[in-house]
């Protein structure tokens, strides 16, 4: 049996593994292992000193569309002028398009029933901490086979494993290996609007 949580929020940015500050960038559509980790971690403090994903059995992204975003940002120094006496300092700004995720929802399984009805009663994050997703009240009680419905649970999920589907999605930060996963695809990982 499947114990199974659904967030959801307005909007999402899930940054991607590379960190690239490029001019434009777009949401990643799935989680890498270490999102989900993290995750696990803020819903279940008592495994900060575990390593790896421990509870969280299954999860499930789906969203609207994609929509581009402008933020400003400024660069981490400071630029200094000398005008006569005086020294100015100035830090640039620039400006970001950032694909964002319109009303994510997130599904994660849990086998145990405790795990999922402590999940139900936190937020999360999935990124950034002012993309924030909320329960619903409902946790869906199913069998494991049941979680690959195309109709209840469509969307993207990463599997954490290697093969020849695999490609690379980080890089895990104790060991300095990279991390792999292939992209499961369930039904339609895209909203439709009714």
């Amino acid at each position: 049996m499947l114990y199974v949580v659904r967030y959801s929020g307005a909007f999402g940015f899930i940054k991607p593994w590379t960190a690239v500050r490029d001019s434009e960038t777009f949401s990643q559509q799935f989680l890498t292992p270490s999102i989900v980790e993290g995750i696990e971690k803020k819903l279940f403090p008592e495994l900060l000193t575990v390593s790896g994903i421990k509870r969280i059995k299954g999860h499930r992204l789906i969203y609207d569309r994609i929509a581009a975003q402008q933020e400003v940002i400024q660069t981490r120094g400071w630029n200094s002028v000398r005008k006569g006496r005086m020294i100015l300092f100035d830090r640039p700004t620039s400006i970001l398009l950032r694909g964002v995720l319109i009303n994510p929802v997130l599904h994660l399984a849990f086998e145990c029933q405790d795990h999922a009805l402590n999940a139900a009663k936190q937020h999360i994050c999935l990124c950034r901490n002012e993309d924030m997703l909320l329960p619903d009240e409902k946790i869906d009680i199913i069998k494991t086979e049941d979680f690959n419905d195309d109709e209840r649970y469509p969307g993207f999920e990463l599997i954490f494993e290697q093969n020849e589907r695999s490609f690379a999605v980080g890089i895990d930060r104790k060991t300095g290996l990279t991390m792999f996963g292939w992209l499961k695809i369930v039904g339609n990982p895209i909203k439709e609007y009714i």
